[in-house]
């Protein structure tokens, strides 16, 4: 794509062509600023692509402040309220994408991820937003008292920009293009980062653990599963590496909480990819197997029978998961020779089972990036840095990371917005 000298010179420059980046060129677009959009991929949108099993979870009824953790966790309720899920699901609407809603509120397209990415496309040519893609960035210059604050050197020329948006995402899934380019801008220009950590993420257990637990491999049940003060029943799964399922992934979020603290620089490398550091203890997950039930009354009910105690929890747990866990404890005996302090115990284990998990599986594996720039220093109207005029971050670069379930999607679009409503 041939650019002439004159289309050098821009309104707003965003870098990153993801959800976030998208939505806020449109936005900006829409508003009569000259936009351009830059991305170092050659595909589009590819983490849009891939979401949702490939359908897109692209936002959920049931949006509020609570479904995100940030160092900072009243930041996001004023773009939150100021672009709503509704406000998505108008424009979703709009574009003629049918979508259904599963549990706990989330609205994914019936069709294909790739309407969402079609749809955000034709909205920023409805703004008459200009595409450099693929464009690798080589240095970014800033001039505070000239009227384009900021120049751009690519390898497809240089672009000057009165408002620069930095939209590049965070460091989930490398294999797709993470790089960590949007903290190192965020360093350049003096903003703190809140260090980044897979989040959503599968769990790792220890050797021994997984020696213990092998014959559980595959089984899925309903448990409600617990860790620093975040608690979600859903589905969990052991695998062979450890734990996961939506309920883990919710609670891999929180597992770290207590190491989830400021510090200075943001290199990517700082962590190993699993997380795992000799003498680190992390918090145990609590998992309640028996969520629904009153384990304690249950067994106590049942404690003269003289079934074994792995064909009664059977009735509530998957059979080859009851068996093994059975064997796992020593607990192989019929109910009618426990006595019922051991029944109390047991009743105990099953409503808080307690797994440390010695790691995670990395950005690999990561739905989402914790941490990210310090939203202490931006303003939460306009996402603008506040000591840098015209310098604004959107989406998951920063310290915003929502619960599964279509949130981080919705702070996309609701930053994205506030963004390019205020460029």
């Amino acid at each position: 794509m041939g650019m002439h000298p004159s289309d050098h010179s821009h309104d707003v420059v965003v870098i990153g062509a993801g959800a976030a980046g998208m939505m806020c060129a449109a936005t900006a677009g829409q508003r009569g600023r000259r936009v351009l959009l830059l991305d170092h991929a050659s595909k589009l949108a590819e983490k849009i692509r891939i979401s949702g099993g490939g359908r897109c979870n692209f936002t959920n009824r049931k949006v509020g402040t609570e479904h995100y953790l940030s160092q900072n966790p009243h930041f996001v309720r004023s773009a939150l309220s100021r672009y709503t899920a509704r406000d998505f699901i108008e424009l979703v609407e709009r574009h003629g994408i049918r979508y259904h809603e599963r549990d706990w509120g989330q609205l994914f397209c019936d069709d294909s991820a790739q309407q969402i990415i079609d749809m955000l496309r034709a909205e920023c040519d409805a703004g008459g937003v200009r595409w450099a893609m693929p464009a690798s960035i080589q240095r970014i210059e800033h001039h505070a008292d000239a009227a384009e604050r900021f120049l751009i050197e690519t390898d497809r020329g240089r672009y000057a920009a009165r408002n620069l948006v930095i939209a590049t995402g965070g460091l989930s899934i490398p294999k797709i293009g993470a790089t960590p380019f949007g903290y190192k801008v965020a360093e350049q220009f003096g903003l703190s980062i809140v260090p980044p950590r897979p989040a959503l993420v599968p769990l790792t257990l220890s050797p021994e653990t997984l020696a213990l637990l092998a014959p559980l491999a595959g089984a899925s049940f309903e448990v409600e599963a617990s860790c620093n003060g975040g608690t979600f029943r859903e589905a969990a799964l052991i695998t062979h590496r450890g734990l996961s399922g939506p309920s883990i992934l919710q609670v891999s979020s929180y597992w770290q909480a207590q190491a989830y603290a400021p510090a200075g620089r943001a290199d990517a490398r700082a962590e190993s990819p699993t997380d795992a550091r000799p003498g680190r203890e992390w918090s145990p997950v609590a998992l309640n197997l028996l969520p629904s039930t009153d384990a304690e009354s249950w067994l106590l009910q049942h404690a003269h029978e003289r079934t074994v105690l792995a064909n009664l929890l059977a009735e509530r747990l998957p059979r080859r998961f009851a068996q093994a866990w059975c064997e796992l404890h020593g607990w192989q005996r019929p109910l009618n020779e426990f006595r019922h302090a051991e029944l109390r115990h047991i009743a105990a284990m099953l409503s808080a089972w307690q797994l440390a998990p010695s790691g995670t599986q990395g950005y690999a594996k990561a739905e989402v990036t914790l941490g990210g720039v310090d939203t202490r220093a931006l303003s939460s109207k306009t996402m603008e840095a506040r000591d840098c005029p015209g310098l604004y971050f959107v989406g998951e670069v920063m310290d915003v990371t929502g619960h599964l379930g279509g949130y981080n999607f919705q702070w996309a679009w609701s930053s994205g917005h506030a963004a390019g409503t205020a460029v």
